[in-house]
């Protein structure tokens, strides 16, 4: 079975607060945060950006087990803050992990979902014996114009998927996708900052693709929310996955171990893989897991994954990466200046 061989998480440590940003733009931060369940968010390093965060994603896979760069037949790396317009990122992991150059790879594009569909890319060619392994990456340094309401949410991060057909961590036993043209949020070449559609981005987007994956997956495996010991839902914000979990019938218990995004924000491409490895964390043999991302424009891709043995075994060393919770610890917190700086909104004259 076609599943997750290793998986790898890098976030940076600086972070900012939110009642920082009111302070400047004004506003209630007791009201932003209530609404957006969101207290901080992570920021880049002045030297990171989505190729580095990709890179130190993939290296902690790479820790966790032992694999031959070599046997890496396919690097995707999903994002919407590639560093280039062209010329791809996926390769700068590739020769970083060592995987070059009998490999193939490309940067993908689909707002926030675009690392689960190089997860799906990946599973068909290792189901199709093309390649031992394919890598799969969500990471992004997510954009929003200053004082714009994305900038209370748009952070940095991302992780990274080995996906393999033998001695996996955890089987995806099916993946389906709802995709449909629906104009929620977009950023044109060029532009510095994305836009985004107000009234589409809730019922029309994430509500209507989530929900239509996720009941398109029920359908096709035979279950319901009580077969699934946990739950992960792309987290734009808390309140969103939230709803719609309730809304599908999952309870808090289910989706607390993935829901990260109070204390990093949206991650964009990186934030339901990052909630997923969240989960497998401190999953244990057995238990069944339900993911569900969503992309603006828009579309979401469901997965249905049970965790193996593996995960517990002398192959697979959980300890030697930095757990999800353990890269969120230990803060160091920016003042609105340097996180502007660190953001680059300042712009210097060359």
């Amino acid at each position: 079975m076609v599943g997750i061989y290793s998986y790898g998480v890098y976030i940076p440590r600086y972070r900012i607060k939110i009642p920082e940003i009111t302070r400047v733009w004004g506003g209630n931060a007791n009201d932003v945060m209530r609404g957006l369940g969101v207290f901080e968010k992570s920021v880049p390093d002045l030297d990171e950006d989505t190729a580095t965060i990709a890179v130190e994603a993939a290296r902690a896979a790479m820790r966790r087990r032992t694999i031959d760069p070599e046997a890496i037949g396919a690097v995707y790396v999903g994002s919407e803050s590639h560093p280039y317009a062209v010329k791809p990122t996926a390769c700068t992991v590739g020769e970083a992990i060592g995987a070059t150059p009998n490999m193939t790879a490309a940067d993908y594009e689909f707002a926030c979902k675009a690392g689960t569909a190089g997860i799906q890319t990946c599973m068909g060619m290792v189901k199709s014996r093309m390649i031992p392994f394919g890598l799969a990456i969500g990471a992004d340094v997510a954009q929003g114009a200053p004082g714009d309401a994305l900038e209370y949410t748009a952070a940095a991060g991302g992780a990274a998927f080995v996906i393999g057909d033998e001695n996996t961590i955890a089987d995806i036993n099916e993946t389906c996708s709802f995709t449909t043209d629906t104009p929620d949020f977009w950023r044109r070449e060029g532009q510095n900052y994305p836009r985004h559609g107000g009234r589409f981005t809730g019922d029309p987007g994430y509500f209507k693709h989530v929900q239509g994956a996720a009941r398109l997956m029920f359908e096709k495996v035979g279950t319901d929310p009580k077969d699934y010991d946990y739950a992960v839902f792309h987290q734009p914000n808390a309140k969103f996955p939230q709803r719609v979990a309730k809304m599908l019938g999952f309870t808090d218990e289910q989706i607390r171990p993935g829901l990260v995004v109070p204390r990093l924000g949206n991650t964009y491409s990186g934030a339901s893989m990052i909630g997923l490895a969240a989960t497998l964390d401190v999953a244990k043999p057995g238990d069944r897991i339900f993911v569900t991302s969503f992309g603006s424009g828009a579309g979401s891709d469901a997965f249905d994954i049970t965790v193996n043995d593996t995960i517990d075994s002398a192959e697979f060393d959980r300890t030697a990466a930095p757990t999800v919770e353990k890269l969120l610890a230990n803060p160091i917190y920016l003042d609105y200046a340097l996180y502007a700086k660190h953001k680059g909104k300042i712009v210097m004259q060359k």
